[in-house]
């Protein structure tokens, strides 16, 4: 495989005239792909980073047999990779002087990109993540359902969700990606933001729906202040988010967990989430020829 199998552009609607049927084929594999991407098309290049987008498609025999994209400062994100392309596309990437702060995708791919990556620069190698992708089956209530009710956020609760916002990056060790008020306003449009909200109204939990592409949309975002946790609100929100996309005509629903946590994966599981296929996600540290970046993770 010849890295000039690989056509690179910054257009965001030239990436998708290429590969957004090849991404739609695939849609639970694929979902951070076309999530972000639609994010990107509906709100412009600033939704996930100060940089402008970086998208590439590997074209072989008239067919895409891969793509990426990246929103630097963060990772590069591609689809599955065999070892021989993942390491042509890192030659390829070091080849054009990219400064790369690591890698997200399939465990097997972001694993051979990530040794690639470190044989052709020196950059020093960090496991960051081990994620998991679940798909929703038949969803259940956990049980005993907490007191209080879902609701919809609204603008009211703008000031509130932008705080969360911030609060969730920093549980979740990740950077603020976008201006929480405009992170916030654009849920709020898109009704994206299920509260779980105690007898007195105030709200206890979150779970945060991605936009719908391809049939499928994903929950992220899920968030129960540190004071709050263990009374089962954070599976209340999910399981209400859940039925929401549900109702909303998606498909598939999906999310990843952190496969450190066996507490959320073990909740997901009871909701009715089933495993997919597990994501790793690498960082780079500035090698004798590489360069330097941030942690932070994509795919929300």
């Amino acid at each position: 495989m010849a890295s000039h199998d690989w056509y690179l552009t910054r257009d965001i609607d030239d990436f998708l005239a290429r590969a957004g049927d090849f991404l739609r084929a695939d849609p639970a594999v694929h979902t951070v792909q076309l999530t972000v991407t639609e994010t990107l098309r509906m709100q412009g290049a600033r939704s996930y980073g100060d940089g402008a987008p970086e998208f590439g498609v590997l074209e072989q025999d008239g067919k895409v047999r891969a793509a990426f994209f990246r929103t630097p400062p963060h990772r590069l994100c591609p689809t599955p990779l065999s070892p021989a392309g993942a390491d042509a596309l890192a030659g390829l990437l070091h080849d054009l002087g990219q400064s790369l702060p690591g890698v997200q995708g399939d465990q097997d791919t972001a694993a051979a990109f990530a040794d690639a990556w470190r044989r052709r620069t020196g950059a020093e190698v960090t496991l960051y993540e081990r994620q998991r992708l679940y798909r929703l089956g038949e969803l259940t209530v956990p049980q005993p359902v907490p007191p209080g009710r879902a609701r919809t956020a609204g603008p009211e609760d703008r000031a509130h969700l932008s705080r969360w916002y911030r609060d969730f990056c920093a549980a979740v060790g990740d950077p603020v990606y976008q201006e929480p008020e405009a992170w916030a306003d654009s849920r709020i449009e898109q009704r994206a933001v299920t509260y779980w909200e105690d007898p007195e109204g105030e709200p206890v939990a979150m779970a945060c729906l991605g936009p719908q592409v391809a049939g499928q949309v994903r929950v992220s975002c899920v968030y129960t202040p540190p004071a709050l946790r263990r009374r089962g609100y954070a599976g209340a929100a999910t399981a209400e988010a859940s039925r929401t996309a549900r109702e909303r005509g998606a498909e598939e629903v999906l999310l990843f967990t952190d496969l450190a946590d066996p507490t959320s994966n073990a909740l997901y599981q009871r909701i009715g989430y089933r495993p997919v296929s597990d994501f790793t996600v690498y960082s780079f540290s500035q090698g004798s020829q590489g360069s330097q970046g941030s942690q932070g993770s994509q795919g929300s």
